[in-house]
Formats: C-alpha cells, structure tokens, sequence
C-alpha cells in the first residue's frame, strides 16, 4: 500500500521509507479537493488582476515589480532558470527523494496555490524512479532551498537533468522514458516548487533515522567496554537515573543494563571499583542528552515536514493570501546543529573509553594496547590516532551554521538560516562518528578475548558479529581494513539489529 500524504502524517520513518526504500506514494483524496479550490481562488485573483508576491510581481528585492499579463506565466520559467544555481556534486538521490516527498505534503495543504498536476506530477516521478540531478551546494536555508528545489522544477518543462534506472538523462529524455508527461510551468507553480526548505529538512529527517540507530549502537559498545573493564554497575541503575529525572539517561541506562544481564559482571561476581572514571560511569547522562536533543530535533523536522513551509499562502476560506516567510529554515537548522554537536560529543566519551582499554595503568589488567607480545607489537596503539583525527574532524565541524548568515539579494533577505550547511556538515559529523565506534567495538571485542569470566548476552552476540568481520589481532597486521570494515559494519547497523533480535529492542 502506498503511503498516503495529506500534509499532516508524515513522519520521520515514512519519508525515509520513501526516500531511502522506494516505497510508492499517493496524495490523499481529500487534499486534492483542498488543492483544487485554493487554485481556483488563485485563478479568480489573477483574472482580478490583483497583485500577489511571485505571481504577478517579481520575488525579493524586485518583489514591487509589478508583471503583465504577458510576464505572468514566462516569468516562472525565469524564475527556475535564475534559481538553478547550485554547485558541484549531486546530492544523494534519498536526499532528493526526501525533499520531493516533503514538498508533496506541503501541497497536500491546499494553501499553496499550485496546480494539481503539478504535485500529481511529483508523485509519479517518485513512483516510476525519475529524480532529478540536484546540485548538493547552493542553499541559504531561506527562501528555503531555492537553488536545489529549481532543478527539481526543471524536470516540469522537460528541462534539467534526471536519473532513471541508474543512468542519468536529460529531463524531457527521462521523463519520457518513465512515461510522465511533462506538464510546464503556469502562473505560481514555479515558486509553488521551491519556496520551502524542504531539501534541508529531509535531509535531516534521514540524519535522524541514521543517528538514533548510531546511538543505540554506542549503547551497544559502551556496554562491551564496561564489560572488558570490570566496571562497577550501579551507576547504571534505573533508581539513579528516575531520581534526577532525565527519559534520555533513564533510557540509555537501561539499554546498557539489558546488554550486560545475565553475564558475571551484572550478577557482581566480578570485583569492581567503587567509583569509575567518568567515561565510565557517567554514559548515560552523556548518551541520554543526545537522545533527549534528538526528541526535540525530530519534534520540530516533523512540524516542518507537516507544515505549510510556502510563501505566500493562501486561505481559500477566506479569500485571502498572505505573504511571510514560512520558507525560514533556522526552525530547523538551529535543533540540528544542535544534533552534530551531540554525536561528536557521544564520539569523544566513546573514544575516551577505547583509550581506557589501551591503557595499562587504566585497563583493569588488560595487557597494553590490548595486545601479548608488547614491544615487539604495538596492538591497537595507532588505532586511537585514527579515532583520534576524526574527533578532531568533528570537533571542526561542530561550529553551529545557524548564527552564519550572510545578507543576500541587495539586504531583501538580510538573515538567513544555513540550514543547508548544517545538512551537510552533519552527515559528514556521523560519517566519521562510524568509523570512531568502530574502533571502540574493535578494541571492546579484542579486549573481551582477554576475559575469561561470562559476558551479558547483547554483548556476547555483538562480539560474535564483530567476529564475522575482524578476526583477532594476534600478531600486528595492517588495520586499515579492520577500520574501514568496522566502519562498514556499525552504518549497515547489523550489530545493532543482531543484538535486538537476541535481546529485545533497546529503545
């Protein structure tokens, strides 16, 4: 069954299925009369001749240009052609797709004047696999993300280029080839496409989807070190965490304690410090806060997906359109910035934990570096140098985009959000945050050959599937591909779904 868009459903792990899975969609009945009115109220206007923002004047600094009849329906097309003015790499297809799907549901509101066709035309383009090529670079984050929203408005008179069945055409060639008529750009429709910041948001939609399941699987890892540390659980326990009152800490502690049950450590027959470093002890306040931020930041990317991000918008009801700046990304922007800080912080107690088990004078006995023949081998020593660079690399990208404007379009938009800077940064935040728990579940595993006391089940069944992909480190071997597997493993998520199908979800 499709999923059914209608401008106030769609959730986080519904875009993603759209935009990542393929998964069809269709416009509910109900907004496609709500579509139908506000455009006939439109076209009512224009026969008026009454003056509306970016239907029959001109859009920032030129927005009291007032057009002619003649300039109406041109000047839409000038208006793609001067806003496809991205740079650079392609962004993602999901990513494309995901700000394809968001600005349907804008639409599905009714209040955006545009066309049915026009969105119908989207729907078909996401179900038949035809999506545009869109410069990831050229967004401010507001008007919304005009530069990469026009190569999708491209597509809509044949023009721009697309991707089709894995090869990449030129528009009218791969719309053809799907079998979607090509339907052109009438009076408001051009800016109906592209005045939202709809790439930004689903790109941070599929951040979130992609960071939640990495913090489980921090989860997962810390509780691997705690094990091969002999670390003392009480901090972990559920009256602690209910005492101060934080859901994220309350969450995260208990997810750590599932992964230890029933292992020796949990059932305190291993003897243990009375009080822990605080990489140690204090991961569930630290965890916890970025599952906390995360709840925030997914509260205010599904407002947006299900808003009326537009400018203007129009209220049939009342005969009346108002002009404003719903386009505005920092709604956005600001709680995720806040969320490329949070995975860099959950990176670098991660990457504090890994130096504990390299650490003689800090491993609990674990011979140094995790490796038998020290001197002659160096083990996992240059394992935390990699961690170590991409921390730093994080640490860089951790600066907030949101308080970088830069005035544009003659001081018309004199404070704009970055949201797009703060999309891309992000993923190139978690992209490294791969690879540094990686290396703390290499040295967990490599650590653990070392105990010889029982481990909790989730984290015998991780250490067995880490076992699949890095063998034991003997004797020194060159790691890159260690490193670079381990990366692969923790994004496929393999860990994090072996463990939950042994021991239950670790929501």
């Amino acid at each position: 069954m499709p999923i059914v868009l209608n401008g106030e459903n769609l959730t986080i792990e519904n875009l993603v299925k759209i935009a990542r899975f393929n998964e069809p969609v269709s416009i509910h009945s109900e907004s496609l009369k709500k579509m139908i009115k506000c455009r006939d109220m439109l076209e009512r206007k224009i026969d008026a001749r009454e003056i509306m923002y970016g239907v029959n004047t001109g859009i920032g600094e030129f927005s009291e240009v007032v057009l002619s009849d003649d300039q109406v329906k041109d000047f839409q097309k000038y208006l793609i052609y001067n806003h496809a003015a991205g740079i650079g790499d392609p962004a993602p297809i999901e990513y494309v797709r995901g700000a394809m799907a968001g600005r349907i549901n804008v639409h599905a509101h009714g209040m955006s004047a545009v066309r049915p066709i026009i969105t119908q035309t989207l729907v078909e383009m996401l179900n038949k696999g035809v999506t545009p090529f869109v410069c990831q670079k050229g967004s401010v984050g507001a008007s919304g993300d005009l530069a990469p929203m026009s190569q999708v408005a491209l597509l809509m008179m044949g023009e721009g280029e697309a991707y089709y069945k894995g090869e990449l055409y030129n528009g009218s060639e791969a719309m053809e080839r799907a079998g979607i008529p090509v339907p052109d750009l009438h009076a408001r429709d051009g800016l109906a496409l592209i005045n939202g910041s709809n790439l930004l948001t689903a790109m941070s939609a599929i951040f979130l989807y992609d960071a939640n399941r990495w913090l489980k699987q921090a989860e997962i890892a810390c509780a691997m070190s705690l094990e091969a540390l002999k670390a003392n659980m009480k901090p972990y326990s559920p009256k602690l965490h209910i005492a101060r009152g934080f859901s994220g800490a309350i969450r995260s502690a208990a997810s750590i304690m599932k992964m230890v049950s029933e292992g020796d450590l949990a059932e305190n027959r291993i003897a243990c410090k009375v009080q822990d470093a605080y990489s140690m002890r204090s991961t569930p306040q630290v965890i916890g806060a970025a599952h906390d931020a995360l709840v925030y930041a997914r509260s205010q990317v599904e407002i947006e997906l299900n808003g009326v991000g537009d400018n203007p918008v129009f209220f049939p009801d009342e005969n009346l359109q108002l002009s404003g700046a719903n386009f505005q990304g920092t709604p956005v922007s600001l709680p995720m910035d806040n969320m490329g800080v949070a995975v860099t912080m959950v990176s670098i107690i991660s990457e504090r934990r890994m130096n504990r088990l390299n650490n003689p004078a800090l491993s609990v006995g674990l011979p140094a570096f995790l490796t038998k023949g020290a001197g002659m081998f160096s083990g996992m020593m240059l394992s935390q140098y990699t961690a170590d660079t991409q921390i730093v690399e994080q640490r860089i990208l951790s600066a907030p985009a949101s308080i970088q404007s830069i005035p544009a379009a003659a001081d018309q938009e004199d404070f704009v959000s970055m949201g797009m800077n703060t999309a891309i940064k992000n993923f190139q935040i978690l992209d490294n945050a791969y690879g540094i728990l990686g290396i703390e579940f290499m040295a967990a595993a490599q650590a653990l050959d070392f105990r010889e006391y029982k481990f909790g089940n989730g984290v015998t069944k991780a250490k067995k599937i880490i076992r699949k992909y890095v063998d034991y480190l003997d004797v020194d071997r060159p790691l890159y591909k260690d490193h670079t597997a381990m990366k692969k493993l923790v994004k496929s998520c393999e860990i994090l779904e072996g463990v939950e199908s042994e021991i239950g979800s670790l929501e």
